[in-house]
């Protein structure tokens, strides 16, 4: 399927399938006709106030049909969109706004304690755009898009735009100072779902449980634009906290989601739920279980098959590429594998000259492709440091077995060089995983004088649970060679995680950093 931009591939959605469910929110319904004429007011709205092509517009929002809309109206209006990290505070939400000088940023009452500064701390910013009235504490000014609809016309007009043009900045965390901007163009965002869309094998009729943060990159290409691409429709709940609550059978009952996108922590979760086997064998819709966002561990892997009876499809990508770069399929899959590349994606596992290794040899992997971004906002060193001669490196550590499956195996700077002898964090944490007591688990290096480096672990029990460092340190001597072995276990009732429950190293080498200094 060929499209000329993101708005013209919604654009013919809407024409192909205008009358069927497309986004599902609490007690709301909308339409694909329904959603696009609002699409088309805001769009017409954004245009009104002044914003011209190429033009940024932040967009903070929490998980609902408004965020959907807002995206696909910047589209339309040929803007760049760019999401916004809804766990950030106004200082690093300033930040953002002030890196991609963003006019516009539409937000909610949600937020209002973030946001209320926000002109004064961002120069460029214009309008704060609401969907509902609330007033800043500070008499600083929104405006209420819905107010404003009834004068605008919600018939259809052509997006200017062309595959090349830059889509959505999507700032990844980095791994030092602040977040970068990578630049997906409209290109890099259809093709990814496009391989998504084969690989998966995703059906009209399929329907898209998203819970995950829209605003993250996995999440709001895999249960966003995914489904949109296929005609299916998006049931979206406010956070993942509502998979607790008694109300997530009836979604599950009434509303049939059958692709679920979850992060390691949710399949731990569902593995404890007391959903009875009655249920998950006669009544459990869910064909698609997806997880990416963290390393899968062993443990969930095997207690989730053991209970449902259904895979775990792993998959594995970065924000650079749009993100998804490998996943497995339900007709051919290997455990503890990230799959293999999607259609049209290349990989190759190098060393530090940046030959290629040989088959099953671990080195740094790197992916070429339509869906490798143009690089990073206003940072062209950094853009030159991550992507060469057409290849992005990630900076992860993997091997690729004859089969052309990719297996990670850390992340390239998180290697541990022990007297002179790589030590690879993840196997540590996957062994600490496998102990009973463990919810979440990072081992990290430091500096020792004798060594160079020496692991030190941090793990976090479950809830109600103890943990005896004895115990576990009893246990690693089991599976681990000595060099190996953590020289500290630090028991932690929490850990520092990005939205998708990956542990934030970064953080933890800061403590100790900071810790040394007192």
């Amino acid at each position: 399927m060929k499209f000329n931009n993101i708005s013209d591939m919604f654009q013919t959605q809407v024409g192909r399938f205008g009358n069927k469910k497309y986004i599902l929110f609490q007690d709301k319904t909308y339409t694909y006709s329904q959603a696009n004429k609002l699409i088309n007011q805001i769009a017409a709205k954004l245009l009104d106030i002044g914003l011209k092509t190429g033009e940024r517009v932040g967009i903070l929002l929490e998980n609902s049909p408004e965020f959907i809309l807002s995206f696909f109206a910047v589209m339309k209006a040929g803007g760049i969109a760019v999401p916004i990290n809804t766990f950030f505070k106004e200082e690093e939400i300033a930040y953002i706004l002030n890196d991609c000088e963003a006019r516009f940023l539409f937000s909610s009452s949600q937020f209002a304690g973030e946001i209320k500064n926000m002109q004064k701390l961002v120069q460029s910013l214009d309008n704060i755009l609401t969907f509902e009235d609330f007033e800043l504490e500070n008499g600083e000014k929104t405006l209420n898009i819905y107010n404003e609809l009834s004068n605008m016309d919600d018939s259809d007009f052509p997006a200017n735009q062309s595959l090349d043009d830059t889509a959505i900045l999507i700032y990844t965390s980095g791994t030092t100072g602040y977040p970068k901007g990578a630049i997906l163009s409209h290109k890099n965002l259809l093709s990814n779902v496009d391989g998504c869309a084969r690989a998966f094998k995703i059906a009209r009729k399929d329907r898209f449980l998203l819970f995950l943060p829209m605003f993250h990159s996995y999440a709001f290409t895999t249960c966003v634009m995914l489904p949109t691409y296929c005609g299916c429709s998006i049931i979206i709940l406010s956070s993942v906290l509502e998979l607790r609550k008694k109300s997530f059978k009836n979604i599950l009952i009434f509303k049939r989601p059958t692709f679920f996108l979850g992060v390691p922590q949710v399949y731990s979760a569902l593995t404890k739920s007391k959903m009875p086997q009655w249920f998950i064998k006669f009544i459990y819709p869910v064909k698609i279980h997806v997880s990416g966002g963290a390393p899968l561990p062993e443990e969930t892997l095997n207690n989730f098959v053991e209970k449902f009876k259904k895979p775990i499809i792993e998959g594995y990508g970065l924000s650079e590429a749009s993100p998804v770069v490998s996943v497995n399929r339900l007709d051919w899959q290997k455990p503890y594998s990230v799959g293999r590349p999607l259609p049209d994606v290349e990989v190759k596992v190098v060393d530090e000259e940046e030959e290629e290794v040989p088959v099953g040899e671990v080195g740094e992997l790197i992916v070429k492709g339509p869906n490798v971004m143009k690089g990073y906002w206003k940072m062209q060193e950094a853009t030159y440091n991550t992507i060469r001669n057409g290849w992005l490196f990630t900076g992860d550590m993997a091997k690729v077995d004859e089969d052309g499956f990719i297996y990670i195996v850390d992340r390239k700077k998180d290697l541990i060089i022990v007297k002179g002898i790589n030590v690879y964090p993840r196997q540590i944490e996957e062994l600490l995983y496998a102990f009973e007591n463990v919810e979440a688990a990072a081992v990290i290096g430091i500096k020792d004088k004798v060594s160079g480096e020496v692991p030190i672990a941090y793990v976090m029990p479950k809830e109600g649970e103890t943990i005896d460092t004895h115990e576990i340190r009893e246990y690693l001597k089991k599976h681990l060679a000595n060099f190996k072995l953590p020289r500290h276990i630090y028991v932690k009732d929490e850990l520092p995680m990005t939205a998708t429950g990956k542990v934030l190293k970064r953080k933890l080498k800061e403590q100790i950093k900071d810790s040394v200094k007192h």
